[in-house]
């Protein structure tokens, strides 16, 4: 691990890329050695950056492994852990729902009440949408509640030099679940107004027709401001999140006084961040089915 404080942070804020290297250089590694005419990187090279600065020089040709690698299995226990509340839901019709299964039941009827307030038109897809939103998201965030040095730790030991383990502490997850939202909120828009109908509502409201322009600049900023706004929101409020516990795990090693009360600290603020956790998965899912529901409504219904 880092010997500074600034090493410190910067490892954990760290994701584990893999990607194409635009820049030759040299690593200052036992099994680089540094010459003039030795490289251990070349241009067009591919493989896992060992700093910060090799992940930015790499750019578009990237993939953060970390968080793609924890998001997928999240993704996967969501299923696995649902799956078979569904069939103990089929075995059991008969009885009275109890543990894994009765907690199940009770986030369905959660959020099927949640859409059913928020969302005013008949779509089958809508419902399913917000529980995988809100749950996977909502497992995500949890990720945050590890203690920040064990699974980095780990990952050391196993010779991997970087794991940062909360996928919604990286704007790539976050942007690209808004996106996704956003395509369906484009795709809905056009399927029940028509492209016309789409273009006719950025383009002649709130103003008069003749200024169209305006409009098409206002509506358009405001249509545009959404995914990015439903992204950067989950983003900030977890990194912040993080970034706390980064700093309560530095007081550890500042001497028994410093160390006590960042246990102390480190408590509160993770029973704390069990409801920030909770209500950004929350508010993630009530926002995407609050913009389809305007992508599904006509001019005359506002």
């Amino acid at each position: 691990m880092a010997g500074s404080t600034e090493e410190y942070i910067s490892h954990h804020l760290t994701n584990l890329t893999f990607g194409q290297f635009n820049e030759s250089h040299a690593r200052a590694s036992a099994d680089c050695v540094e010459t003039a005419e030795v490289h251990c990187v070349s241009v067009g090279d591919w493989g896992f950056a060992h700093s910060a600065e090799e992940a930015a020089q790499m750019g578009f040709n990237a993939i953060n492994v970390d968080t793609m690698g924890w998001s997928l299995v999240l993704g996967i226990v969501f299923v696995w852990i649902f799956g078979r509340a569904a069939k103990r839901a089929e075995a059991s019709a008969d009885s009275v729902p109890t543990g894994t299964l009765n907690f199940v039941e009770m986030l369905v009827d959660f959020v099927d009440d949640q859409v059913r307030g928020a969302f005013n038109h008949a779509n089958r897809m809508i419902a399913p949408m917000a529980l995988t939103i809100f749950v996977w998201v909502f497992f995500m965030n949890l990720m945050d509640l590890v203690p920040v040095d064990w699974l980095p730790e780990l990952a050391l030991l196993l010779g991997i030099s970087h794991m940062k383990v909360v996928p919604s502490t990286d704007p790539n997850i976050t942007l690209g679940l808004a996106l996704g939202v956003f395509l369906l909120v484009l795709w809905y828009s056009v399927a029940k107004k028509g492209a016309w109908g789409f273009f006719s509502e950025l383009a002649f409201h709130p103003f008069p027709a003749w200024m169209f322009p305006v409009n098409l600049v206002l509506e358009g900023v405001g249509l545009l401001a959404k995914p990015v706004s439903l992204g950067l929101r989950l983003f900030g409020n977890l990194y912040a999140g993080e970034m706390i516990f980064i700093l309560i795990a530095i007081m550890f090693g500042a001497g028994v006084f410093l160390g006590t009360l960042a246990g102390v600290l480190q408590l509160g603020w993770a029973l704390f961040h069990v409801l920030i956790i909770t209500l950004q998965a929350f508010i993630f899912m009530v926002l995407s089915v609050v913009y389809l529901n305007q992508a599904h409504d006509r001019m005359e219904e506002h």
